[in-house]
């Protein structure tokens, strides 16, 4: 499990997330998202800009930072990041909103 990260973007839930970011913030987080899929797992962990940490009282969720305005919910299975949300305020990633 040393290759590079897939990205599992399917939840509808997820999808929601992604289509009613606005037009600016879309790009952004295209561009990470793009950015992951060339890194390997270590490289994400290690990754300053993504910020890539464990989610208090949520075992086996994380969360990362897709742009400045954003941050996602996510696991991992083997080399997949499975997205389960994103939110356009960084507190409600973690539930404060």
């Amino acid at each position: 499990m040393s290759g590079r990260v897939s990205l599992d973007l399917n939840l509808p839930a997820l999808q929601d997330d992604l289509f009613n970011l606005d037009a600016n913030e879309y790009r952004q987080v295209a561009k990470t998202l793009r950015k992951i899929r060339t890194m390997t797992w270590d490289e994400v962990c290690r990754d300053h800009g993504l910020k890539w940490e464990a989610v208090k009282g949520h075992p086996g969720v994380y969360s990362l930072r897709l742009s400045r305005g954003s941050r996602a919910l996510a696991g991992r299975d083997g080399d997949v990041m499975r997205f389960i949300a994103i939110h356009a305020d960084h507190d409600a990633a973690y539930g404060k909103k």
